[in-house]
């Protein structure tokens, strides 16, 4: 299935680029979202990738109760849609419960089910029915032939746009590692298999309460990850992460993100 019967509105469809999701972590405010999607596409567009924005309108998944967790859910998701009818772009955030799907659908092109929920059925399904494209990020607990079963449950509402992504598998209590077979294993599935190439590089369960990562490791990982096939890339991006309300730790630095897309549509049309 092409990318565009996946992704309906997405730009370069044909270009046999891998395709990209890429936006910060949250909505924090208009002010930040705009520049940083504006950017993103500008940069996309010149090297003909397929680009959905990214973020999410809400944080349900935080360690401390005074996390940064949104602004306002309706808030958020009226930024999201903006974005996409001023950029022309598809854009995607997280649902974390049933009832949430289908008020994010009124606003986004692509849900995505969050790692730590991937086997919630009634989660899965009510995704699923909204009709709209699903993303589904791999658990850190799981393998990735173990996915399918996830996918199985989308597709049994009749929806069979599914994407899974793969955001590495946890390592002891406070690390994760990419095993680069799940590509090729979930790729079995039919769907394509998007490298998650910042979270994968997060430290979780830190003594603070606030995740750590190795944002000098994306560059390394996304190659590694385009030369095993991966179809897509999905990234987190901030003008100053240090200053990131949320996962500020691993994400790459939003002046880092052309040279790397360069690199990476290199080795693409290398293989």
């Amino acid at each position: 299935m092409n990318i565009s019967d996946l992704i309906p509105g997405i730009k370069f469809p044909d270009s046999n680029n891998f395709f990209l999701l890429a936006g910060p972590c949250v909505i924090e405010n208009e002010e930040m979202a705009f520049p940083i999607a504006e950017k993103i596409k500008k940069i996309t567009d010149g090297l003909e990738i397929p680009f959905v924005f990214k973020a999410s309108y809400r944080k349900a998944n935080r360690s401390r109760p005074d996390s940064f967790s949104g602004i306002g859910d309706l808030k958020a998701l009226a930024i999201l849609k903006t974005i996409s009818d001023e950029f022309g772009i598809p854009v995607l955030t997280d649902v974390h419960s049933a009832n949430e799907a289908s008020m994010a659908a009124g606003y986004a092109d692509v849900l995505q089910i969050p790692a730590f929920l991937c086997r919630q059925t009634d989660l899965l399904l009510a995704a699923g029915k909204t009709g709209k494209t699903v993303n589904i990020k791999k658990g850190q607990f799981l393998s990735g032939e173990s996915m399918k079963f996830a996918v199985d449950k989308v597709k049994a509402t009749g929806n069979n746009k599914v994407l899974l992504t793969e955001r590495g598998s946890m390592f002891g209590y406070g690390d994760l590692v990419v095993d680069y077979r799940n590509i090729a294993e979930m790729q079995k599935t039919g769907c394509p298999v998007i490298l998650d190439i910042t979270h994968s590089l997060q430290q979780p369960n830190q003594p603070g309460g606030v995740s750590g990562g190795r944002p000098e490791l994306i560059e390394l990982i996304a190659k590694a990850g385009i030369a095993a096939g991966a179809d897509g890339i999905f990234l987190e991006t901030h003008p100053v992460p240090s200053k990131a309300k949320s996962d500020g730790a691993n994400m790459l630095r939003l002046d880092k993100l052309e040279d790397l897309l360069v690199k990476l549509v290199k080795i693409r049309n290398a293989i």
